[in-house]
């Protein structure tokens, strides 16, 4: 062998330093993250009738995360009286919207359960306003994936207005997607919500409330095609979950995110 030939030999057989930096940071992180790995965060927003009540189900059921919805989480702690629950109870009794730093408090306290830091995460429809997004932030909680589920505002419409409930039975069905059966269409009744002038204003209070907090969430904001079926939109979430599920279980891609100018996070030629 030339002597050219055993210096590139040797190039290629012994790893550099900076190589085997690289494969020691790896197998020291993979070994912390053994014990570490925390579980995925997820916030999820969507306008009345866009499916995010549905897909949350759905997130569950496959990704075993907590839904904390703020509303539900509200009545919970004042029913329990809790002491972030009696403030809100206080100011619900004077007629006042309970402030933000009381409903980040309940949500703070929420995300520390066992359960929570165990599973992870899915907060449902919150935050609504920069405030909100702005106090959570302080808390240090911050989602892997911020799930908008994108709907036009006239098929949201089409959507709402067509929704029939059965008293008798507590079934909702749909004048064109989901159509009842014949014999009981004539006692069905719509819900005094589901008229087009109200579902217009939520709507228009849903897009404001998003359009105020997204730029806080720009990162990692997904936007989901929510006019596909049920199944194509899921579809789309898992994709995006799966995606960044694996960004987690990546110990060295996280480190390298943080601090891309590590020895052992530059990029080497073969």
């Amino acid at each position: 062998m030339q002597l050219s030939q055993q210096k590139a030999f040797w190039a290629n057989a012994c790893p550099t330093r900076a190589r085997v930096a690289r494969v020691a940071r790896r197998l020291v992180v993979v070994k912390a993250d053994a014990a570490t790995k925390r579980p995925l965060r997820v916030m999820i927003a969507g306008a009345p009738a866009a499916g995010k009540g549905t897909q949350c189900k759905r997130i569950v059921q496959k990704y075993n995360l907590v839904h904390i919805s703020v509303g539900d989480l509200l009545r919970e702690q004042v029913k329990q009286g809790t002491p972030a629950g009696k403030k809100a109870q206080d100011f619900m009794d004077r007629g006042a919207l309970v402030p933000d730093e009381v409903v980040v408090e309940m949500v703070k306290s929420r995300l520390a359960g066992r359960d929570v830091q165990q599973k992870g995460w899915l907060l449902d429809g919150y935050p609504r306003s920069p405030s909100q997004a702005e106090a959570i932030e302080k808390e240090g909680i911050r989602p892997d994936v911020f799930l908008l589920i994108d709907v036009p505002a006239g098929l949201l419409v089409e959507r709402v207005v067509g929704r029939r409930l059965d008293p008798e039975t507590g079934a909702i069905y749909h004048l064109k997607f989901n159509p009842p059966p014949e014999d009981i269409i004539p006692r069905l009744i719509q819900r005094s919500d589901d008229t087009e002038e109200k579902v217009k204003a939520r709507v228009e209070t849903h897009s404001n409330n998003v359009d105020a907090v997204i730029g806080y969430y720009s990162d990692v904001l997904y936007e989901i095609n929510g006019a596909q079926s049920m199944d194509a939109v899921f579809s789309n979430i898992s994709a995006v979950l799966d995606e960044a599920q694996a960004r987690i279980g990546d110990p060295l891609e996280e480190f390298c995110a943080s601090n891309p100018s590590a020895l052992e996070c530059l990029v080497y030629d073969e």
